[in-house]
């Protein structure tokens, strides 16, 4: 018999100890506990997500803030609206007056002289015309000389000649006369006007300076998101995105976007290839019309300029995956259909 056993009983108050109840219910729970992390990070699903930050903004650059310029150079005669005027199409905006306030009268002056001249030219080609004909047909009897003829032929050229020039003259006077009548800026499309830049009656402006800024409205919106150049390489056009408008709450969890509330669903279609001075890559992302899912807040509450914040959806792997790659900070791992096609 072992000298333990033995002895054992000497030792009354040793055999008398019994561990705690509570010890025990928590080794067991540790065990427990350690079992089921273990299971959690092999067995549980987590979506890779690629976060980045941006603004909304439009998605054809034709619906994008807008500068509306003057047509032609003069000062400033009156301002049709104010900053926050909504505009239709066609609605004048700005009224443009010459320097000269006498300059569209004498244009029309100049025209009517150049129509006059234009009117005797062409009756000049007209009678030279015939008298180029009753020439021919008697050079053709023997009546006329062939000096003659050639001379009547020559006097038709020229006077046909000074007909263009006058038809050119014309030309020229109706286009500046064009030019100084439209001196009306006008809405290019329904939206609102955003800012005022020239003055008063004062102001000279020059052809082509900016008058205004002008914000279309029924516009397609984008969001662009700003991601980090390590996770670009994996996000493609169609992948999806979650979104946070400013103003709106939200609660998102990254790696399980289903149970996420109050974020808008998003789809990328267009990725930078190039990035942008901050070293992050540009993505545009549109509204995802998914059926069930929450759209986008009217643009009454979510305007042009709004900062948002998008998650790119990626691959999906188990949860303990994304911890070892987060504690060493790798990027997301490459989903299979892009490392195919990288290998082929």
């Amino acid at each position: 018999m072992p000298f333990r056993d033995r002895h054992i009983d000497q030792f009354k108050t040793l055999t008398a100890q019994r561990v705690p109840r509570v010890m025990s219910a928590l080794a067991w729970i540790m065990t427990l506990g350690l079992i089921g992390i273990g299971c959690f990070m092999t067995f549980v699903p987590w979506v890779q997500t690629t976060a980045g930050f941006g603004t909304v903004t439009a998605l054809n650059p034709n619906d994008r803030l807008q500068e509306i310029n003057a047509l032609v150079p003069g000062r400033i005669q009156e301002w049709y609206v104010r900053d926050g005027s909504p505009v239709s199409v066609g609605d004048p905006i700005v009224r443009i007056a010459d320097i000269d306030p006498q300059l569209i009268d004498r244009l029309q002056s100049e025209r009517t002289q150049v129509i006059a001249k234009l009117t005797a030219a062409e009756t000049a080609v007209s009678t030279a015309e015939i008298d180029l004909e009753r020439t021919r047909a008697l050079f053709e009897d023997g009546l006329a000389a062939r000096r003659e003829f050639e001379q009547a032929r020559i006097r038709v050229e020229e006077l046909r000649a000074t007909e263009a020039e006058a038809a050119a003259e014309l030309t020229r006077v109706d286009v500046n006369l064009s030019r100084q009548s439209v001196q009306i800026v006008r809405a290019p499309r329904d939206g609102v006007i955003l800012r005022v830049f020239a003055g008063d009656a004062a102001t000279f402006v020059q052809a082509g300076d900016v008058v205004a800024t002008f914000v279309p409205n029924r516009v397609e919106r984008a969001v662009e998101l700003y991601l980090d150049g390590r996770d670009v390489a994996l996000v493609r056009p169609g992948a999806k995105v979650r979104l946070q408008f400013e103003g709106w709450p939200a609660v998102q969890f990254s790696g399980w976007p289903s149970v996420a509330v109050g974020t808008f669903p998003g789809e990328v279609v267009a990725v930078d290839p190039s990035a942008q001075a901050s070293g992050r890559f540009r993505v545009l992302v549109v509204e995802d019309n998914i059926e069930g899912d929450v759209p986008w807040p009217d643009d009454r509450f979510v305007r042009f300029g709004a900062s948002a914040r998008g998650w790119v959806l990626l691959e999906t792997v188990p949860v303990g995956y994304e911890v070892w790659r987060q504690l060493n900070n790798f990027p997301p791992r490459l989903p299979e259909t892009q490392t195919t096609a990288a290998r082929n």
